[in-house]
Formats: C-alpha cells, structure tokens, sequence
C-alpha cells in the first residue's frame, strides 16, 4: 500500500480530477463549493481506502481534464474511457456506463440511428465528449457541428442550426419532458464508459484503482451511490 499511496497521493492528500460538465455524475455543490454526486463519492471512496484527505480539482469540460493529466494538476481523473485519452491516461474498468443516442424534431424522417449517418446531415454534438470522439471515429457520411457545452448544442439544436442532436439518453429523455416537438431515438450509437484513470507511470496506483472499481461494482457500492443521488441512465456494468 505504502508504494500506491507514494503513486496516487505524493503530496499526501488524493486530488481528484472531476469533469463538471457531466451532470449525471456531478449533480451538484456543496456550500464550500465541492462538487457532490457519483463521481466525487468514487474519488472520495478511493481517498478513505487510502487514508489520506481530498482534494478536487474541477474541470468544466471532459477534454480540459484529459489535457490536465500532462501538467500533474489531478492524481486521479473520473472521466470517460476514449482510445485517444488512453494514450496518456491509464483507465481502470467502468464503473458505470452510460447510453448516447439521438435526438431529432418530431417531423424528421430520420427514424432509426442507422438512418442518421447519411451525406447532408448535420449532427450537433459537445467539443471533445466521449461521444463526440466516439463519432468523429466511426461516422461516414454525416457532419459534426461542435459547440462548447452541451447546454450550447441544444439551445443551438432548438434553433434549428441542425437537425440532429447527439448527447446522453438520460439528458435526452429529460429534455423531452420539458419540451415538445421532438423525439428520442431509440437504442444507442455508443454506450460511454466511465472509469477511474491516473498517469500510466503510476503501474502499482493502476492496478488499485483496477481491484478497487472491481470491487466498488461487485460489493453494491457503486449501486447505492446512484441511488442515494437519484440519478436516472447510470448503468453498472457487469465486467
């Protein structure tokens, strides 16, 4: 244990990298001011198991955390599995995945996700998510229009800058309660894989973190986080 805290928490206090922009894993701030949700309970289960405080470092997107592994700002980032962000970010497994799929104005003849990869169509997507990176490597025929937050998309989306509008099925499904005139897809083009990373230099703090979600996923952890947060479209995943 003494080498994998040395590796995750050198300064002797675990800091904790977490991507504010994913709502269904960060659902809110405490008065201080700390993120509250799945995500920093997961940091915050890591921090206890090694006995050692938290600190989080907060991130308004999930591309400026992926950067911030190359200047040491966290010792262990929640964020997305992506091939690209594997390059510099050693992942444990997910600890919860999540559905992305479409969603189009109740009069599109778009019908199906197979329908949507096709010359002309304009799909509105958030900079840098996982999904965004998911589509950018496997589409063929359709355009990605990027806007900064996903917030931006979507009002963007309502405009009718685009036709198509990529993101979570959980922030779809919400939408589509408060507005009318458009539809969900169903099924799912991708399921984004949230894990626990930190620096691959850090093989012994890998491997913890590997045993650790593991363990978070068989013991009911993770699944009691995500009820006592009430969060709708997290799924723990049986691997």
């Amino acid at each position: 244990m003494r080498n994998v805290i040395a590796e995750l928490a050198p300064t002797g206090t675990l800091r904790v990298g977490i991507n504010l922009a994913n709502t269904l894993l960060v659902s809110g701030r405490t008065p201080a001011g700390e993120p509250v949700g799945v995500a920093p309970d997961m940091g915050r289960e890591v921090a206890d198991r090694l006995g050692v405080p938290v600190a989080y470092v907060s991130f308004t997107t999930p591309g400026e955390l992926a950067d911030a592994v190359a200047t040491n700002a966290w010792d262990i980032g929640l964020i997305a599995v992506e091939p690209t962000r594997a390059e510099t970010i050693d992942f444990s497994p997910a600890y919860v995945e999540i559905e992305a799929t479409y969603m189009v104005p109740e009069a599109s003849s778009l019908r199906v996700l197979a329908d949507v990869d096709q010359p002309g169509t304009r799909i509105g997507v958030m900079a840098r998510s996982a999904y965004d990176l998911w589509l950018t490597r496997n589409l063929k025929h359709a355009t990605l229009v990027r806007g900064a937050s996903h917030a931006e998309v979507q009002q963007r989306f309502r405009a009718g800058e685009f036709l198509v509008l990529a993101g979570l099925r959980a922030w779809h499904l919400a939408d589509a309660k408060k507005i009318t005139g458009f539809r969900v897809l169903d099924g799912r083009f991708t399921a984004v894989q949230q894990a626990i990373g930190t620096r691959p230099a850090n093989a012994a703090g890998a491997a913890f973190l590997r045993d650790f979600v593991q363990e978070a996923k068989a013991s009911g952890l993770v699944a009691r986080r995500i009820a006592y947060h009430g969060v709708e479209g997290l799924l723990v995943p049986k691997d």
